[in-house]
């Protein structure tokens, strides 16, 4: 028997939130988007581990994060996609208890990180975007140091920094300090440093940025071995090839709200199967607008001056009629990207603009 369908103890956890609860506003009409969720061994999972509740988190009249309702279940990478400044580092700050949510409720495995914030934060592994290191220390002292901060103790502690450090691909290195450790180096590090305690929950915060290709590769792979061990990782990218690779479900934030939620074949669906055709060149956007109405199943996305971004099925097909029309209205084609429908294309869609930096 599958180990999630074990009954839980009184009082474990909480009903889940209903993604239901959360509507996707496309054209001004209201679409749900509601699928099962499946654990490694495809039972229906019950045991929600990371619960948010309309979670709102202000500053003055700066509202960071506005809303935001999604739950995550053992085993799942459950992604947080947007540019920077969408909210996605004071989502995880709140879920982690760093930062005090204005309104709202976050609950891990059903203790509330306000209210019951030690509880909360005892199956929390957390690691941050900005490496949290100590550099004149060595690989070593700095997970012999968090690996306390947890409450571990040898000879456990002692036996886990050699884990994480073969793990990390670290050992051979651990005795040196981290300022003579590369970018990639440090955030395995920074990475080692959030799992020594065998975390339930793993929150992850844009773990990539700035690493060489190899240790991104390593990193991931991490990742990955962790959900497979059961471990629930909420996942912070402004990468969508990583959120599409990595994320079993993800919610793609855009100004403090989450604009669309689900699988990636149910975001994908969205799109209706329709190709992302990218222009560029020197176009007169009214008089390319009114050329391409003609063109049948086609819907402009974006048209300036020097981009135009199409979404319509079978594009390659199709792209001869298209030139026709532009140089009729005048347009100069001086380049041509075509894409199938991805979470881009999805992102250009839902907000008219690609995804920022």
């Amino acid at each position: 028997m599958c180990a999630c369908s074990a009954a839980p103890t009184a009082g474990q956890w909480r009903k889940p939130v209903d993604p239901r609860s959360s509507p996707l506003c496309l054209a001004g009409s209201t679409f749900h988007l509601f699928f099962p969720l499946h654990c490694a061994c495809n039972a229906t999972l019950a045991l929600t581990v990371i619960e948010v509740e309309q979670l709102r988190k202000t500053y003055g009249d700066l509202t960071a994060v506005s809303d935001i309702s999604f739950a995550a279940h053992p085993g799942e990478i459950f992604g947080l996609l947007g540019p920077n400044g969408a909210g996605k580092t004071t989502t995880i700050g709140c879920i982690s208890g760093l930062l005090t949510p204005t309104a709202g409720h976050v609950r891990i495995l059903g203790h509330d990180v306000v209210r019951e914030g030690p509880a909360a934060r005892r199956v929390l592994g957390v690691v941050p975007q900005e490496i949290s290191l100590y550099e004149d220390l060595s690989a070593t002292e700095n997970l012999n140091y968090w690996g306390g901060a947890q409450g571990m103790r040898n000879p456990l502690l002692r036996e886990r920094i050699g884990a994480v450090l073969e793990l990390t691909g670290l050992l051979d290195r651990a005795r040196e300090p981290v300022k003579q450790f590369s970018g990639g180096m440090r955030r395995r590090l920074n990475f080692a440093c959030g799992i020594i305690h065998q975390p339930k929950v793993l929150l992850l915060d844009e773990p990539t940025v700035g690493v060489d290709p190899q240790s991104r590769v390593h990193l991931l792979d991490l990742v990955r071995a962790e959900a497979q061990s059961g471990t629930t990782v909420l996942y912070t990218t402004h990468y969508m090839e990583e959120a599409e690779s990595m994320c079993h479900r993800l919610a793609i934030v855009d100004h403090g709200k989450i604009i669309a939620a689900g699988t990636l074949p149910e975001l994908r669906a969205v799109l209706s199967e329709r190709d992302l055709l990218r222009l560029s060149g020197v176009f007169q956007p009214d008089a390319a607008k009114a050329a391409l109405q003609a063109i049948e199943r086609l819907e402009i996305l974006q048209a300036d001056e020097s981009l135009l971004i199409l979404a319509l099925p079978e594009a390659s097909r199709r792209l001869p009629a298209i030139f026709s029309a532009l140089a009729a209205a005048g347009a100069e084609v001086r380049g041509t990207t075509l894409t199938q429908p991805s979470l881009e294309s999805l992102f250009i869609k839902l907000t008219g603009k690609e995804l920022r930096e």
